[in-house]
């Protein structure tokens, strides 16, 4: 993912975040921590750690909606945060940045060449995260858990050029991105691998089937 302060040095860097006013709060592993962040209308930065947002529906049912690592961007302008169901969630100490967004739009002393590469910088993130939601939605409209696996290892391969497939979370975090049980989600694994379209090692998965040619079962 793109650096919010991509071409910004660090003494340009420091006086932009002095200029928009940013916080720098840290949060301990299994903090639920959206209820921390003030104001709702924000702009956060990850600067170390990881978390996740996740909604939980009435029923208790979670699903993650975003992988938040390192350099990640989030907010209530780009992310789903504006409901009760949902909520940020870390999974390692993190440290984040957080921004009021009405601050960076109503900032009036704009001619500083800093502030047009970070705002720059902000636009080819948010177009990005788009790109992410549409492939979120690409694959949770699939009907099946098979189709949802396939489509999913077909965008990530396509994204990283190979056939090998690395899951940045754990097998019960897949199950709850992809919306499905985790237990019906482990058959349709097995019944892939015993039918010849992947091998898996931990969370390493290889395709063994042309995803250019390959049409779903």
């Amino acid at each position: 993912m793109s650096n919010l302060f991509n071409k910004i040095n660090v003494k340009d860097k420091e006086k932009l975040l002095k200029l928009l006013e940013a916080n720098t709060l840290s949060f301990k592993k299994d903090n639920t921590i959206l209820s921390s962040i003030k104001n709702e209308n924000i702009i956060g930065i990850i600067i170390s750690g990881y978390a996740q947002i996740i909604r939980t529906d009435y029923n208790g049912n979670r699903t993650i909606i975003e992988e938040l690592e390192e350099e990640s961007l989030f907010g209530s302008t780009i992310s789903s945060l504006s409901s009760s169901e949902y909520d940020i969630i870390t999974k390692e100490d993190t440290k984040m940045i957080i921004i009021d967004y009405d601050r960076i739009i109503n900032y009036s002393q704009n001619n500083y060449s800093y502030y047009n590469q970070f705002m720059k910088n902000l636009l080819e993130i948010t177009t990005n995260i788009i790109d992410e939601k549409n492939e979120r939605i690409q694959i949770l409209t699939k009907k099946t858990i098979r189709d949802k696996l396939l489509e999913y290892f077909n965008i990530m391969s396509k994204k990283h050029g190979s056939k090998h497939i690395y899951l940045p979370f754990t097998f019960t975090d897949f199950a709850d991105y992809l919306a499905v049980d985790r237990s019906a989600m482990s058959r349709e694994l097995k019944y892939l691998k015993e039918e010849g379209f992947i091998t898996s090692k931990g969370r390493k998965i290889t395709l063994l089937y042309d995803k250019d040619s390959f049409l779903y079962l």
